[in-house]
């Protein structure tokens, strides 16, 4: 590529953003980054009466979360700002009067309860080449009427022109070429002279042309806006700069049959959105990946495999691997059916291939919540012995609390499985051999405790259940011999004694 690519993610600031928008915005960053591009946040923020308070704040602490950092942002800046929609109010203008002026747009001052009545007499009424000589708008009024409109300050909109009978061509980078008609078009409203903002189709194109974006990547839900967007470039004389588009398959319910919604989440249990979003209005809370346990790195990788596969068995994949490997003819035409079951599965992945002194920094807010001191190599000793039994980091308590306070109970049907007549004296005598240790590491401690076993002639398997139930309390975790050189000498012994006073047949 001659020209240095530039991708843009340009979400709607009006609530939380939904995990398809940021498998999007994953997509036009691994495209823009395999190509030594940049990839741009910009704030579509001209629809005022949707604007929600936090949700810009919001959108910059996913990627923020994720690593996936914007190279151009309201944040960031850059030389192509502002980089939100809305400060950028007289550049639109500009534009809209370069349209009115060579004849390619209009102005329209048909009321609501006027388009209503046409609706209501017309049946799938289309404002377009074939109706909008029967309405109200500066192609039908004097010219000094509409003057004097503008100047009594009636509200009006700015309308495309669309000729019809012309073919338009998108060319698309997943769907190959599009070929619509311009007669199916209808002249959509490109500017408001209520809040003086355009609308997504103006701006978008106005947008993507000045801050010189190569590649428009987005859901497929925009597919039937691109033949007017080619239509507006061209009515600009902008061919030359007219983007590629590649419009991505729709994430779906697990199910499959139509697009994944909040309700789905809601009454399957899962998150559809990155970050826990509290609604300033309902005061609902809506939970998020990342407050329900999920690594960033594993929501990244679980997120590019849904609508993209690398044509090999690979699953596991460090960011610049899929930097690497992304292309847009590996990517599916049909929606990808979501699978809650697959993105845990990579987040425990992750979790086994994460250091254990990394994991031990996460799960330190767990002991702090309980009271308990934090002692970092202790705890990544810890973790490194049940780590593989965890899908989450706060699974970890599950699995280890045991090695940070000493059972308050023991489990009835453990105690009436594995503790027989004979275990009380068993145990007295397993804790004079522990004493007699002179080490206490997990072979030294195994190879004497099994002698012992051995020359007693005890079941082995007896010996070792009630072992653990004493120190456990109850018949779970990892290798008891590696649990009690953790713990150490006298806590073991300690629990042993404590077990054989409360546990009563």
């Amino acid at each position: 590529m001659s020209k240095k690519t530039r991708v843009r993610f340009a979400p709607s600031p009006t609530g939380p953003l939904h995990v398809g928008g940021v498998r999007t915005a994953l997509y036009n960053y691994l495209f823009a980054k395999q190509y030594g591009g940049d990839f741009i946040l910009r704030i579509e923020d001209t629809d005022s009466t949707r604007f929600v308070p936090g949700a810009e704040q919001y959108i910059q602490e996913t990627f923020d979360w994720l690593e996936l950092p914007f190279d151009e942002s309201p944040a960031k800046g850059g030389k192509y700002g502002p980089y939100r929609q809305s400060e950028r109010k007289e550049i639109y203008k500009e534009y809209v009067q370069k349209l009115l002026g060579e004849g390619k747009a209009y102005l329209a001052f048909d009321t609501p309860e006027q388009l209503e009545a046409k609706r209501n007499e017309t049946p799938n009424f289309q404002y377009d080449a074939s109706t909008r000589l029967q309405m109200r708008n500066s192609l039908t009024l004097p010219a000094e009427e509409v003057k004097q409109l503008i100047d009594n300050g009636t509200q009006y909109v700015v309308r495309i022109k669309i000729e019809p009978g012309t073919d338009i061509t998108v060319t698309d980078l997943i769907r190959g070429e599009v070929v619509i008609n311009s007669s199916v078009l209808d002249d959509k409203v490109i500017y408001k002279s209520a809040d003086e903002l355009p609308t997504y189709h103006l701006a978008n194109v106005v947008d993507d042309h000045l801050m010189e974006i190569t590649h428009v990547i987005r859901g497929e839900e925009w597919l039937p806006s691109a033949p007017l967007h080619v239509w507006l470039y061209r009515s600009f004389g902008w061919n030359d700069t007219m983007p590629q588009f590649a419009h991505l398959p729709l994430l779906l319910k697990p199910e499959g049959n139509g697009k994944l919604s909040k309700r789905d989440g809601d009454r399957l249990g899962f998150p559809v959105f990155p970050l826990e979003w509290k609604d300033p209005q309902s005061g609902e809370t809506s939970s998020g990946y990342r407050e329900s346990g999920y690594l960033p790195e594993a929501v990244v990788n679980f997120l590019a495999l849904l609508g993209w596969n690398p044509g090999t068995e690979q699953e596991i994949f460090s960011l610049d691997e899929l930097v690497q490997a992304f292309s847009f003819d590996r990517c599916s035409k049909s929606g990808a059916k979501f699978d809650i079951e697959k993105a845990r599965w990579f987040n425990h992945k992750y979790i086994q291939e994460m250091s254990n002194d990394a994991l031990a920094k996460l799960f330190e807010p767990v002991l702090t919540e309980k009271m308990l001191p934090f002692d970092k190599k202790y705890t990544a000793s810890v973790i490194g012995l049940v780590k593989e039994r965890a899908n989450f980091v706060k699974d970890l308590w599950d699995q280890a609390s045991f090695f940070f306070i000493s059972p308050a109970s023991y489990d009835e049907k453990t105690v009436k499985k594995r503790w027989k007549a004979e275990t009380p004296a068993q145990l007295e005598e397993l804790v004079y051999v522990l004493k007699s240790l002179d080490m206490f590491s997990s072979e030294y401690v195994e190879k004497a405790v099994k002698q012992w076993i051995e020359d007693k002639n005890y079941h082995l398997g007896n010996i070792m259940n009630a072992f653990r139930l004493a120190v456990v309390g109850e018949s779970k975790g990892p290798h008891m011999f590696d649990i009690a050189a953790l713990i150490g000498k006298q806590e073991t012994i300690d629990r042993i004694n404590r077990a054989i006073k409360e546990i009563s047949l």
